[in-house]
């Protein structure tokens, strides 16, 4: 798919609309593919670079400083770019080009982005000013170490301008998904991590040269691959008929819009935020290595969210605003059901393999150079534990989003507060009460899943309310033969685990052998287990195979 593929852009009779495409279930499978391809791509160059990472830096002072710091851009990018923006943008953008024609669509989309570079320039100044204070709110344990904190504040103010360009590069992405291209704004991520990998290891000479730490230079790789992400999306945008340029913000009708949706939508990842920084707080009082242990454990579990997970959420949300716009319920209802079983197919098994395989994987991505065979074993722990919510933090993004097409933002933030309150009791209960299980960093790995689970029971039984039925019986009884089937598969490959013995003593090639030969074995008994359990899902399965097939075969002409 290309930006030229969108033939909806002018229907005849009426040259300045544009017409929707039908809210068509069946088109959430067919998209997946493209997007779980770019996202195949992208993560794949995320595990180079965290490979690259561990090797140069392992789980010490200077990566703990740097997944800290990573995590106040990430923190305002999450909030105001592509989370509550990106979800309040996609429907507005969607509803303005409906009713108003692709020119007003392109106008509200320059005002956005005129807007959101100023609020963020100045977010970014604040943040330059205040580094000092935000470091110890979130890592105060860093003290205890010379010079921790002092390399925490200095890479949070090196980063701070990754925040407005990612910002510019989710606009752009909700712009092209809204007109129906996938692929690339997928894809546009992957220079971040070219950015990372590329400029980070080649400035690398240049701040030995002026004095700087070596990590320096993976931050400032952080900065430059965010603006290729933006850059990357303007051709195709170009295309379609939008030309980017810098205006003053006046308060533009569909900006105002977007802002009163975004405000309910920040509260509530704001409150979200609230876990990790309370999560990241009690990490860094464990003993060194304790928050790049997680920060390692929560990219792997990404991998499987961003390939499935997020691939399914970012295709429904365009196809349930069309649907939301047209107060089609019965369509709201089918791309939801599809949405949602799809990504337990999924991630079920992603989730199982994960968390039996934890350490032979870890130990073939990671354990080389400075990161050793106790970081492997430390950090499986806590991806054991992410696991149990890994298939819950993918559905909660399309529950959210389906709230967020029908412009209820609200409902969701009222959900995130009661499982952010369940997130603290249970991060306290690991560090007080139940510091006896001796779960330390595992245990904030552990509440995180927990709040995972109960937050999509509760956007689960309210948007059933709201739309008057979710097809939740159909969706049970798909997930409970896909666990069947996937806790089968899993049990197997523990069997064998089990009999080759301590995976992190082996060599390369060993571990390399037990990951390749587990993963084509879980999928053989997947694939016979399913077709033999009759799961209606294989189906789609087998379509999502040939659009990601299809996609990979078109980039190679």
């Amino acid at each position: 798919m290309s930006a030229t593929d969108d033939s909806r852009t002018n229907p005849p009779g009426n040259p300045g609309k544009a017409a929707a495409p039908p809210a068509s279930s069946g088109s959430v499978t067919r998209n997946v593919g493209p997007v779980s391809a770019a996202t195949f791509l992208s993560r794949v160059l995320g595990l180079v670079r965290d490979q690259v990472f561990a090797a140069l830096f392992g789980a010490g002072t200077a990566a703990d400083a740097f997944n800290m710091a990573f995590r106040v851009p990430n923190l305002l990018r999450d909030l105001f770019a592509e989370g509550a923006m990106s979800a309040s943008f996609v429907p507005t953008f969607t509803q303005w080009r409906e009713k108003e024609g692709d020119e007003a669509a392109w106008a509200l989309a320059r005002q956005l982005m005129s807007t959101l570079l100023a609020v963020l320039l100045a977010l970014c100044t604040l943040g330059w000013i205040f580094a000092p204070q935000l470091v110890q709110l979130m890592a105060g344990g860093f003290a205890a170490v010379p010079g921790k904190l002092e390399l925490t504040v200095s890479l949070t103010r090196v980063m701070l301008p990754f925040l407005p360009a990612v910002a510019l590069a989710a606009a752009a992405m909700g712009m092209l998904n809204a007109r129906g291209v996938f692929f690339l704004p997928a894809l546009a991520p992957a220079l971040l991590n070219v950015g990372m990998i590329g400029f980070g290891l080649a400035l690398i000479p240049v701040c030995r040269a002026a004095g700087w730490p070596v990590i320096t230079a993976m931050a400032l790789g952080v900065v430059l691959g965010g603006l290729l992400q933006f850059a990357c999306q303007l051709p195709s945008l170009a295309k379609l008929g939008f030309r980017f340029r810098l205006e003053i913000p006046t308060w533009h009708p569909g900006v105002k819009r977007v802002a009163m949706l975004m405000l309910p939508a920040t509260i509530g990842l704001a409150a979200t935020q609230l876990n990790i920084f309370v999560s990241q707080a009690i990490a860094s009082s464990f003993r060194e290595g304790s928050v790049s242990w997680l920060q390692y454990a929560f990219r792997l579990m990404q991998l499987p969210i961003g390939l499935f997970g997020v691939a399914v959420a970012t295709v429904s949300l365009p196809a349930l605003s069309r649907a939301a716009v047209k107060q089609d319920m019965p369509a709201v209802r089918s791309t939801l059901s599809e949405a949602v079983r799809l990504v337990l197919l999924l991630t079920i098994p992603s989730a199982v393999f994960l968390a039996v395989m934890a350490q032979p994987i870890l130990a073939l991505l990671f354990q080389h150079g400075r990161f050793a065979a106790s970081d492997t074993t430390a950090t499986a722990g806590a991806l054991v534990m992410y696991c149990v919510g890994l298939p819950s933090f993918a559905a909660v993004g399309i529950f959210t989003r389906a709230f967020y097409a029908m412009g209820d933002t609200r409902t969701p933030v009222r959900s995130t507060f009661v499982a952010v309150g369940v997130n603290l009791v249970l991060n306290l209960l690991f560090v007080g009460p139940l510091a006896g299980l001796g779960l330390t960093h595992r245990g904030l790995a552990l509440a995180t899943s927990a709040t995972s689970l109960i937050n999509l029971a509760q956007l689960a039984f309210l948007l059933r309310g709201r739309l008057g039925g979710i097809d939740g019986g159909r969706m049970a009884r798909s997930a409970t033969r896909i666990v069947l089937v996937s806790a089968v598969a899993g049990v197997l490959l523990w069997l064998g685990l089990h009999a080759i013995g301590d995976i992190t003593q082996r060599g390369l090639l060993v571990r390399a052998g037990v990951v390749a030969g587990g993963g084509v074995a879980g999928v053989l008994v997947l694939a016979a287990g399913l077709a033999l359990m009759r799961v209606e899902e294989l189906g789609m399965l087998q379509e999502l195979g040939r659009s990601f097939a299809g996609r990979f075969g078109r980039a190679k002409k």
